[in-house]
């Protein structure tokens, strides 16, 4: 009986090679190993760069089937840190991020589709000021293995842009200012 259980279980291993490497990960924000940056011309002057310091997310990989990833984020817009206070509070108001209504931020990704040389193009629904709109991040693989503490690790980098009067966003920054490039950088640990 033992070796036909395992002999089942090897071929479903054999059948289904994707299945046995999947794993689920915590983005690794207590130990500040993961960010959301973003960068804005300002007037078409200048690049005005900040970050969000709150958010959670997690999310599920297989180095075998990419394709079935699944990414899943929740920002805490108050959070918002331009290194300006004045600013911020700007920012945290209702001509920006209305952070009084609207205290979340989420990402939640609806498909993952792999370009090769560990590139992938992740599309996913973003929800902003009570707004939903697909967006797609350009993501590269990083890196992942063993960490120092017996844990296991995996990270990306990514890159998307998205258009401020598409989520309400009105506020006249001038012509140059109406794209935010986001940069994105994740570890996660294996749950």
């Amino acid at each position: 009986m033992t070796l036909r259980l395992t002999s089942l279980a090897l071929m479903a291993a054999l059948v289904l090679p994707g299945a046995a490497s999947a794993a689920d990960y915590a983005i690794d924000t207590k130990g500040a190993h993961a960010s959301i940056n973003f960068r804005i011309q300002h007037l078409g002057f200048s690049w005005l760069a900040g970050r969000f310091d709150q958010f959670s997310g997690t999310f599920s990989y297989d180095d075998k089937a990419p394709d079935a990833s699944k990414v899943n984020v929740e920002i805490d817009t108050n959070s918002v840190n331009s290194n300006h206070a004045e600013r911020d509070k700007h920012l945290r108001g209702a001509d920006f991020l209305d952070v009084t209504k609207f205290p979340k931020a989420t990402f939640v990704s609806k498909s993952v589709t792999p370009a090769g040389d560990g590139k992938a193009t992740i599309t996913g629904d973003l929800t902003l000021r009570g707004v939903t709109k697909e967006v797609k991040i350009d993501a590269a693989y990083v890196g992942g293995g063993a960490d120092p503490w017996g844990g296991t690790r995996v990270g990306f980098t990514g890159t998307t842009k998205i258009t401020l009067a598409d989520y309400g966003i009105n506020f006249n920054l001038g012509p140059a200012s109406k794209e935010v490039e986001l940069a994105l950088e994740v570890e996660g640990v294996k749950q």
